[in-house]
């Protein structure tokens, strides 16, 4: 009897569902809006793909009419049993730099979790609380966002500002991405092509640069929450908390969620450009001539570039640059923009291989011969959350283990 493993990804526009047996792909669910309606498209890795019209009214409802499409469409039935349903939590707290069973205490740790970050925790939240009710009997497995940061030393955990307060309130410095950068480390030691101080870039809607020193997380540019770190699509990034509070008083904002839903939801590219969080768009502008446009690429540049800077100092050194997330991965002028200045670390783009890159497996060398490597890796968090929900199963809990397996090998 097959054991079948349903990964969610909740959104704000969408929710997304994709189910497994063991670590093969079945079939993905996309749940989206078509004017007022809610469709959802099922893609099947062997029949294609297909659209249907649930009868639901509202994006939350899609997980109450999944159980109904799983047996329908026969990918549930006497033969195959879900196992298990994932969940990707990104919230800060102790907590939740582990891998969990979602039981009470679970529920009661996610409720503080949510006054914690009311921008990106309620989302998961409302998820998991529907999951629970219609799949009573199906274990839910939550895999954390930071768990791969957390073996960081604690010069890049802690604020400055008293420990004893920090350990007693959790707040900290947690990191985000990891799945993305613990399936880089994972897929890169596999290929042989890991090497001992490695940089690497997820620029996407959020973006985020962490230093990785032989298959190890040393430091991420995200802290308490994903908001810290470089610009973003619509987040602010890092930002003096004076200048902040000011920014508050400014918009007349009195409320602490509604002021943290500008930041999160309103600066950025799309706050800078005043045009759109979307990159392409803003480079379009900026080759119209707009200068808002102008500005906002190229303050989205120089973060990344300072970060790396920042990350080659942690790590005493830099070997290699990856660049991955949709930007990373897309943009070969962001690419471009991004190395201008790095060549005094000793990386030199190849613009050829930049404009056409040739890809083996799931990566691709872009420098030239006389330069350290620099890669495009295409990063896959569900097929890390589907390599740690089968460790968890097995009985290895912590969410680490892609650390010491690193490390070990």
């Amino acid at each position: 009897m097959s054991k079948l493993i349903l990964i969610t990804n909740p959104g704000s526009a969408s929710r997304k569902y994709a189910l497994y047996d063991g670590e093969e792909l079945m079939a993905q669910f996309h749940f989206e809006y078509e004017g007022k309606k809610v469709v959802c498209t099922i893609k099947d890795v062997d029949d294609g793909k297909k659209k249907i019209k649930p009868e639901i009214d509202t994006l939350n409802d899609a997980i109450t009419i999944l159980p109904k499409i799983l047996a329908d469409e026969q990918y549930v039935t006497g033969q195959h049993k879900l196992e298990a349903v994932v969940v990707r939590i990104v919230a800060p707290g102790d907590y939740f730099t582990e891998d969990h069973i979602v039981d009470e205490e679970y529920m009661k740790q996610l409720k503080e979790a949510e006054k914690r970050n009311p921008v990106h925790v309620p989302t998961t939240a409302n998820e998991i609380r529907g999951i629970r009710k219609c799949f009573k009997d199906v274990k839910i497995i939550s895999i954390s966002d930071s768990a791969f940061h957390w073996e960081k030393p604690d010069t890049y955990k802690y604020y400055s500002f008293d420990t004893e307060l920090a350990d007693k309130y959790e707040i900290k410095r947690y990191g985000y991405h990891g799945l993305s950068y613990a399936y880089i480390s994972r897929y890169m030691k596999e290929q042989g092509i890991l090497p001992e101080k490695l940089v690497v870039m997820h620029l996407g809607s959020g973006s985020s640069v962490s230093a990785i020193l032989k298959g190890k997380a040393m430091d991420n540019s995200m802290g308490y929450t994903p908001l810290e770190g470089l610009a973003m699509s619509t987040r602010v990034g890092t930002i003096d908390a004076a200048a902040a509070l000011n920014l508050k008083k400014a918009l007349k904002i009195s409320s602490d969620e509604e002021f943290l839903l500008y930041l999160n939801k309103k600066c950025g590219l799309l706050g800078l450009s005043g045009i759109s969080d979307d990159m392409r768009e803003v480079i379009q502008a900026r080759d119209e001539g707009d200068l808002r446009a102008s500005l906002a690429h190229s303050i989205f540049v120089y973060r990344i570039q300072s970060y790396v800077g920042q990350m080659t100092a942690t790590l005493g050194g830099i070997d290699a640059l990856v660049f991955a997330g949709t930007i990373g991965e897309r943009s070969d002028e962001i690419r471009r923009f991004v190395t201008q200045k790095m060549g005094y670390l000793g990386f030199k783009l190849d613009e050829d291989k930049n404009l056409a890159p040739e890809f083996t497996g799931r990566h691709a060398l872009i420098s030239t011969n006389d330069s350290k490597p620099i890669y495009i890796v295409f990063t896959d968090e569900t097929a890390q959350m589907i390599y740690r929900a089968q460790k968890f199963l097995k009985g290895k809990t912590s969410g680490l283990e892609e650390n010491i397996e690193l490390e070990e090998e």
